[in-house]
């Protein structure tokens, strides 16, 4: 395990999930939205977060956890191994809600309110972004170790299983 994508719905943990994979490999950490986003809350031009992904994606080693639907092809494509916290809304929604207020190491502000833009990813990623990810997991299968978590728990278990692949 050298190059891994870690994808998912808003609030499903990917972030939180990357770090304790990373503290497990030693793999250099990628978080997107500290890619993307400015502590002012702007974010760097498309072009500029595509030339950054892409130098990132060239190395040798890595986790890059974020959404970010349209670069998520790239990171299937350059990864050895996908994971995909594939978690209910309600797990998602407890998830974004859980964040408000706190400090996180993945973002460049600290959010203090429920963002209704975020609240409606949320609610639509099983029925507009789900059913994508699925064809692409499918479409680059062969030559991935793609894992698909449906719980919170299940990912701890993974994480935490001395049998699992994780070195």
């Amino acid at each position: 395990m050298k190059r891994v994508a870690v994808i998912g719905c808003p609030g499903s943990g990917k972030s939180t999930f990357a770090r304790k994979l990373q503290e497990k490999t030693g793999l250099p950490l990628y978080p997107l939205d500290n890619i993307w986003w400015r502590p002012d809350r702007t974010h760097i031009t498309r072009e500029a977060f595509d030339a950054a992904l892409a130098a990132i994606l060239s190395r040798d080693e890595w986790i890059v956890d974020g959404n970010y639907s349209r670069t998520i092809e790239p990171r299937i494509a350059a990864c050895e191994t996908v994971i995909f916290l594939d978690y209910d809304e309600q797990t998602c929604m407890d998830g974004i809600a859980s964040r408000v207020g706190e400090q996180r190491p993945d973002m460049p502000w600290t959010e203090q309110t429920l963002d209704p833009e975020l609240v409606a990813l949320v609610k639509g990623f099983r029925t507009e972004q789900r059913p994508a990810i699925l064809t692409l997991l499918d479409r680059y299968a062969d030559g991935r170790e793609i894992l698909i978590f449906r719980t919170r728990s299940e990912a701890d278990r993974w994480l935490n299983d001395p049998e699992s692949e994780i070195r």
